[in-house]
Order: structure tokens, then sequence, then C-alpha cells
């Protein structure tokens, strides 16, 4: 029997915290389907996340080494973001979970109308 106790590094848990939160599935597949992109571009994107949430997002993807962050010497400053190799081989199994969803949402919210009733 395999344990998953949160005691050392369990690499499921730590991928899911990360990867599982509100915007940064949404945030790796906008970088991919539009390639190098300014905050600007990413937020108008994702219309409805927060400049706040966008940062801390990007931020946590930087550090986890998914996104790279490039600053140029301009005045103003021009910060782009793009996936970095890593990031991109992360995104055959994004897109092999989302089509998952897509084929089995009907099923899912059938279930979950038969659980309200």
């Amino acid at each position: 029997m395999k344990n998953f106790h949160p005691t050392g590094t369990c690499p499921i848990r730590d991928v899911l915290c990360r990867l599982g939160d509100k915007w940064s599935m949404l945030v790796l597949v906008t970088l991919n389907a539009n390639g190098t992109m300014r905050f600007s571009d990413i937020h108008k994107t994702i219309d409805d996340i927060s400049q706040r949430m966008l940062t801390v997002t990007l931020r946590t993807l930087e550090t986890d080494g998914l996104v790279q962050r490039k600053v140029y010497a301009e005045v103003p400053p021009r910060v782009e973001y793009c996936l970095t190799e890593t990031g991109r081989s992360l995104i055959p199994h994004v897109e092999a979970l989302v089509g998952w969803a897509l084929d089995h949402m009907t099923v899912i919210l059938e279930h979950r109308e038969g659980e309200r009733k």
C-alpha cells in the first residue's frame, strides 16, 4: 500500500498545491497560447484576475521555474513573461486534463445535480 502522509517532501501534494489554485493553470495556458507577453497583456487576457493576484501567481510560477520574467532596462521599464522549458513540458499534461474535463463535464454536472435533489 502506498502512503501519502504529509511528512517530508510529497511531490503530489506540492505540485497540486502550487498548480491547483484558481489562476496558475490559466496563466500557463495563456502564455502557451500567446507566447511571450507583457503583464498588462496577460491581465487583459485573463480579465477577471486582479493585478495583485496576477503578480502573486506569476511570482510563484517564476519561483517554481515554470515562467521566466525578463526585465528590459528601458524607460518606462518593460517586463515580459514566457514559459520556460519546464513550463512548456507541463502543457501537454494540462491539455490532457482540460480534454478530460471537456469529455466528462456533462456527466459530472449530472451527478452534481443528482446530489442536490
